[in-house]
């Protein structure tokens, strides 16, 4: 069974939360840890011959050290580019939290150190007309990791999703910054400062910015100790 589980979202779409996650779970492994990785539902997938394919899930089973079909890692892979809710309703597909929960639930019953769940977009992203998909870590009391973009507005946006996640019930476990581009932010310490005295949460790491992105490197700039106090 995976002794320690977190769900990881972002203060907004594309703000890298793959790539972290994939950093967290080489930054495990170079502990020792056995890691786990799962991508719920993912819109924007490519047709192959073994079928729809999303690169964000690949980069996950890459990344982790415990060897899982792809079905597994992404069991609702939409083919469109677009909010996932609309995606599903485009291929005739429902997906509620209830569906999403026993595949998450799945993949805790086999052994790990730890099991990150990805989810799509931010903390609000619907997955029908009546749920969004925060739902599904709420039924599972799974603690958060946030993902923040070094940007500005970051701080606003991380501030109101630490809100809603605590108000959802649940712990922010804690947060990684992510630098999305190559220009530094103005004022980026300044920022760095306010978020780390304010988000009240572990900073597990402040990430560089790439031009060709690789999780090795990039979990050297990370400690996730944190994941497995407790």
């Amino acid at each position: 069974m995976a002794r320690k589980s977190y769900f990881v979202t972002g203060t907004d779409t594309g703000v890298g939360k793959t790539m972290v996650s994939a950093a967290i779970l080489e930054a495990a492994a170079s502990l020792g840890k056995r890691t786990l990785a799962m991508k719920p539902v993912a819109s924007g997938c490519d047709e192959t011959p073994e079928g729809l394919r999303n690169e964000d899930a690949l980069i996950l089973m890459k990344a982790m050290s415990e060897p899982l079909g792809y079905d597994q890692v992404n069991p609702i892979a939409l083919k469109p580019a677009i909010a996932p809710h609309v995606a599903a309703a485009q291929a005739g597909r429902t997906v509620t939290a209830q569906r999403l929960v026993g595949f998450c639930r799945g993949l805790q019953m086999r052994p790990s150190d730890l099991l990150l769940v990805e989810g799509a977009g931010g903390w609000r992203v619907p997955l029908n007309d009546r749920e969004t998909y925060a739902a599904m870590p709420v039924a599972l009391q799974m603690p958060v990791i946030l993902v923040v973009p070094l940007k500005l507005g970051c701080i606003n946006h991380a501030l109101l999703t630490v809100e809603a996640i605590r108000r959802d019930g649940l712990t922010v476990a804690g947060w990684v910054a992510n630098r999305p581009g190559p220009e530094i932010m103005t004022c980026e310490q300044e920022t760095l400062d306010y978020l780390v005295n304010h988000l009240a949460a572990p900073c597990m790491g402040v990430l560089p910015w790439l031009e060709h992105a690789d999780p090795q490197i990039l979990a050297t700039s990370l400690n996730v100790n944190c994941l497995f106090e407790n």
